[in-house]
């Protein structure tokens, strides 16, 4: 059964899509099964996974409102040797279409059981903000992680995503879990940034990931190319940092079938 991954933040620019890509890629390397949902309007984890999302004749979208099936929008990262279920401006429409709809927060859920067993790990890219498309994530998710720059609004947005998440556990998805909270784009040169981080760690203990990515050129210019940083520069720091996170989920989780 697949480990479900939402991946998300009400803030924008702190990461989330450049990490969903990347640990995707990363996974896959290590011999994982790996389905990308990208459930952003805004397409980018499909494009830097090397697919187009002008071209595109069926959509997470399709899957949403029920017209099309999982394997109709199902496509194949040649690049980060991982499957995509994509996304492009259509998506944006289907917050008002999904309202009509029964069960409109478990869309995605119910189309993700048919398929999981065929997976290892399903990594959702959620759009930065609370809107129908995320609780879909949320309520298709069995955890969430939460990427965040170490800086002081980051702590006040933090405090917001939390009491989102309890009040989804709460009424739609009571096995939600905050499975780990990822420094990203992080300047060890940058006192504020040591002491958030600091801080984290003394409110959050063992749900802050031990890895910490770094700001790094490569990650920022990998999409353009629409490669994961893995294979524009394995030897980047930050290819080898989203490598070590991809060990990381994978030691918890042979830790947590021991226990």
């Amino acid at each position: 059964m697949a480990k479900i991954l939402a991946i998300t933040n009400q803030k924008g620019g702190v990461g989330k899509t450049t990490t969903t890509i990347n640990l995707a890629a990363s996974l896959a390397a290590a011999k994982q099964r790996v389905l990308l949902v990208d459930l952003d309007p805004q397409g980018n984890a499909t494009m830097g996974s090397g697919i187009d999302k002008r071209d595109l004749p069926s959509t997470v979208y399709h899957l949403l409102l029920g017209s099309k099936n999982l394997s109709e929008v199902r496509y194949r990262s040649g690049v980060g040797k991982y499957d995509v279920l994509p996304a492009n401006r259509e998506l944006a429409g289907a917050e008002i279409e999904l309202i009509d709809l029964p069960r409109r927060e478990s869309q995605l859920k119910e189309a993700l059981q048919t398929v999981e067993n065929e997976y290892d790990y399903v990594l959702i890219d959620c759009p930065p903000a609370l809107n129908l498309l995320t609780l879909n994530g949320l309520c298709a998710a069995r955890s969430v992680m939460i990427p965040m720059q170490c800086e002081y609004y980051a702590l006040e947005g933090l405090s917001d995503l939390v009491n989102t998440i309890q009040k989804v556990r709460a009424n739609l998805n009571p096995g939600l879990e905050i499975e780990g909270l990822l420094r990203t784009m992080f300047d060890p040169r940058n006192t504020l940034a040591q002491q958030v981080s600091d801080q984290l760690q003394q409110h959050f203990g063992e749900k802050v990931y031990r890895t910490v990515i770094p700001r790094n050129v490569r990650l920022a210019e990998a999409p353009s190319y629409g490669l994961p940083a893995l294979y524009h520069d394995k030897l980047s720091k930050g290819a080898k940092a989203y490598l070590a996170l991809a060990g990381e989920l994978l030691n918890n989780a042979a830790k947590a079938v021991k226990a």
